[in-house]
């Protein structure tokens, strides 16, 4: 794991790794926050909202959103799981009303965020997900703007 100003890696050898991971970005998420995950199939978007969910204490299984395409978790705030996978363009996406989800009062997590990051939030804690040959997942943490910096830095003290 390194740190860099704005930005965070870290190595992840096992599930176990990326669920921890996900609950400490969880412990740290406050009412408004936006977390926009990246990574080709199988990186570990979910396994990571797994641990996201254990940290605000929710209340039940998070499961890929890719058929319903967004699902509401309870828990010390509200999840909301959104996944663009299926959506084929920024029409879509713009019809799904994200804006109630980024407004709300609840945690937004947005798989396949790169689909759509010309209509997301100017501010957000962006994880890039890369899957190594040898069985790891190197995560790029990437804050944007002040709110998503400080919470970076809490997460690095915590990792």
């Amino acid at each position: 794991m390194a740190a860099d100003e704005g930005k965070f890696t870290f190595l992840s050898k096992a599930p176990a790794d990326t669920l921890r991971l996900g609950e400490k970005i969880g412990l740290l998420a406050k009412p408004g926050d936006v977390v926009l995950l990246s990574g080709n199939l199988g990186a570990g978007k979910t396994c990571l909202t797994q641990g996201i969910a254990r940290g605000i204490e929710a209340t039940q299984p998070v499961q890929s959103p890719t058929f319903v395409l967004v699902r509401e978790i309870e828990g010390r705030l509200p999840l909301y799981h959104i996944d663009l996978y299926r959506l084929s363009g920024l029409a879509e996406i713009e019809n799904l009303g994200l804006d109630d989800y980024f407004n709300g009062s609840g945690l937004t997590v947005v798989e396949w965020a790169d689909k759509g990051m010309e209509l997301l939030p100017k501010d957000y804690l962006a994880v890039k997900i890369e899957i190594l040959e040898k069985d790891g997942r190197l995560f790029e943490i990437i804050a944007s703007g002040t709110r998503y910096r400080v919470m970076l830095e809490k997460l690095v003290t915590k990792c």
